[in-house]
């Protein structure tokens, strides 16, 4: 007898990771005994914000309103001054959230079954929200549709693990490790000391797999205790999105472990900064080619002209990529930070 081809409601329900419809949705919940939602969106610090319900409620509405504040708010929880802004902000309006539902998936580390699904941001006419960071990178992604180019990132993500400290008057120290001892001494690349956190590293792994994160490769970085996960390439706003999930998987999965997790710059004071290197390359859409590299493999013109544009503007979006006093005491000579718009080949 031959074998029924899987159509594709059917494999909606088996796939860890986003449905097309309400209907797959609401069948790819029942399938898990999913019976509460978290309903997110990323504000300007990559804070999930949004609302928690039953299922039901969701089905029955899954358009959920929030105040445009939710990205004015600092990572402080405090809010810059209001003066000058439009009348939207000072009245603190309502926005509205529609439901993506190609990042529908899981919530691994929930006690109770959970699913998890970003939302996009309207304003009440329908406009998007222009400083809704998922539709910040549309529009830059929609700048290189317009030339025929599609890029391609693929982001290594630094993090460190420190012990609980409750305190913010104490400095932070490495957790102790399966030998019952902390780190002291800075092992770049060493599989011994990553290993002193295989259960830790497994529960992220077996997270990750759940929501349809794709990890790529894991490595110990220079400070004691810091890690760095790098997420395999492919679109950008699929990438941030994983970005933006997995940096909230490792914090869940240290606290399993009574352990804390902290994407701080520069959480140690004598140790490394941490940072989110981000792989860039860019086709052409038409015939899928690296626009950056000719038949001979060497550098092309579009090669250099990117090159020339990062140096001219980042000095002026580093308020964006470095938006914390804390940013800045990572950026400090002879700490493989980068401190200048200097370009070479290998050039860490």
């Amino acid at each position: 007898m031959a074998k029924r081809k899987v159509g594709d409601h059917e494999a909606a329900l088996t796939s860890p990771r986003g449905v097309k419809t309400l209907a797959e949705a609401k069948a790819w919940m029942a399938a898990r005994g999913i019976t509460e939602i978290e309903c997110t969106v990323p504000d300007l610090a990559g804070v999930a914000r949004g609302k928690i319900m039953p299922a039901s409620k969701f089905f029955s509405s899954p358009v959920m309103n929030l105040p445009l504040s939710i990205f004015f708010q600092t990572i402080s929880g405090e809010y810059p001054d209001y003066e000058g802004l439009v009348d939207s902000v000072v009245a603190d309006s309502d926005l509205v959230l529609e439901p993506d539902l190609s990042t529908l998936c899981t919530v691994p580390w929930a006690q109770d079954p959970t699913a998890q699904v970003i939302h996009n941001a309207y304003h009440r006419d329908g406009r998007p929200v222009e400083l809704a960071p998922r539709q910040v990178l549309r529009n830059v992604l929609a700048l290189y549709a317009k030339r025929g180019w599609k890029p391609v990132v693929a982001p290594e993500i630094e993090f460190y693990l420190v012990e609980p400290n409750t305190d913010p008057d104490y400095p932070l120290k490495p957790p102790v490790g399966r030998s019952g001892r902390p780190e002291i001494g800075r092992q770049s690349y060493s599989i011994q000391a990553v290993n002193e956190f295989d259960a830790l590293f497994e529960d992220i792994y077996d997270y990750s797999e759940a929501q349809g994160l794709e990890i790529d490769t894991l490595i110990h970085e220079d400070g004691a205790a810091q890690m760095e996960i790098n997420l395999r390439h492919g679109d950008p706003l699929e990438l941030a999105d994983q970005a933006y999930l997995f940096k909230r998987t490792i914090r869940e999965a240290a606290l399993t472990h009574k352990i804390y997790a902290t994407f701080m710059a520069k959480p140690i004071a004598n140790e490394p900064g941490s940072a989110m290197h981000i792989h860039q390359s860019v086709l052409s859409a038409e015939t899928g080619k690296n626009i950056f590299s000719d038949e001979e493999g060497g550098p092309t013109p579009e090669f250099f002209s990117f090159l020339a544009g990062h140096q001219k503007y980042l000095p002026a979006v580093m308020c964006i990529l470095a938006p914390y006093v804390n940013s800045y005491r990572r950026l400090t000579r002879d700490s493989m930070a980068p401190i200048n718009v200097q370009w070479g080949y290998d050039n860490r």
